[in-house]
């Protein structure tokens, strides 16, 4: 995984008031975080909207005020006195939050799936509640969900796909703000008990569907990434019916299909980040051969 070089600079630090060593937080390939003390200073790309990212904070906020108190949420900007969570500085979306101690939640252990299957019940239902303006721009797993985008990778072309998808928009299923990009990499666990959530973090790709969208996209994050075994999806999805999860439409074509759409939809983030010139290294072709491979497999 090839990560972004973005500085903690001296304007960074004079905007969100924070002082002392920093440490540069694993991960970003557009945007990075520092840890500054019991705060950390997140670092957006050149070309996120600082509205888009105020419109994402807000889910957090409100998955945290509707009783998830594992869902981090971001700071008020000090010296502001509106309440602004994000302040643009040299060209980039900075952000303050508080800093959780804990490590990366397990991708492959199946207690870890079920203990997040149980957590994402409870995060839908913190946010089921929540009213929101529309996003101001759709993130990358909402377009196409209603089937009506068009690819110019013949592997991605699928007409059945479409016509369910068209058909799953058109049901009168509930919709409410979701997470957006719920894997385990954007879970912290306690270091002592893996199997306790204590942190979700990064609410970046946050939206308004069905809640049957994310729980396919997190059965799958879920199921090895890959989906070899189809089994370890429908387990992660009963654990989260079972823990009263709020999507009710989650049979096994409802879950494979809406698998699918996201396995489409990262081939087509791929391509684009390849447009703009990101130089993949070896480990991240194989992952996007082998999650296009996925995509074909499961085609019901």
């Amino acid at each position: 995984m090839v990560f972004v070089e973005v500085p903690l600079t001296a304007a960074v630090r004079e905007a969100t008031g924070v002082t002392g060593p920093a440490e540069r937080l694993y991960g970003g390939e557009e945007s990075a975080a520092w840890r500054v003390g019991e705060h950390v200073v997140r670092i957006g790309a050149y070309d996120r909207d600082p509205a888009e990212a105020e419109w994402c904070h807000r889910v957090a906020v409100a998955a945290r005020t509707g009783g998830c108190a594992e869902a981090v949420a971001p700071l008020p900007i000090p010296g502001r006195g509106d309440g602004a969570t994000v302040v643009r500085v040299e060209g980039r979306a900075v952000s303050l939050w508080p800093y959780v101690d804990g490590v990366w939640a397990a991708g492959d252990d199946p207690r870890t799936a079920t203990v997040a299957a149980r957590m994402l019940a409870r995060l839908h239902r913190a946010l089921a509640g929540a009213r929101l303006p529309p996003r101001p721009r759709r993130n990358f797993l909402e377009t196409g969900l209603a089937g009506d985008a068009e690819y110019d990778d013949p592997r991605l072309r699928d007409p059945q796909l479409d016509r369910w998808l068209a058909g799953f928009a058109a049901r009168p299923l509930p919709r409410h703000a979701l997470h957006g990009d719920y894997y385990h990499g954007n879970l912290l666990v306690d270091r002592g008990d893996p199997e306790r959530i204590v942190a979700v973090l990064d609410w970046d790709e946050s939206f308004v569907a069905p809640p049957e969208v994310e729980v396919g996209s997190a059965a799958l994050e879920f199921a090895d990434e890959f989906c070899e075994n189809p089994a370890d999806a429908r387990r992660f999805a009963d654990a989260y019916r079972e823990a009263g999860g709020t999507a009710e439409m989650l049979d096994d074509e409802t879950l494979t299909q809406l698998m699918r759409h996201r396995l489409r939809r990262e081939g087509v983030y791929f391509a684009l980040a390849v447009a703009r010139g990101v130089q993949h290294d070896d480990e991240d072709l194989e992952y996007h051969r082998r999650r296009m491979e996925a995509f074909a497999r499961l085609r019901p």
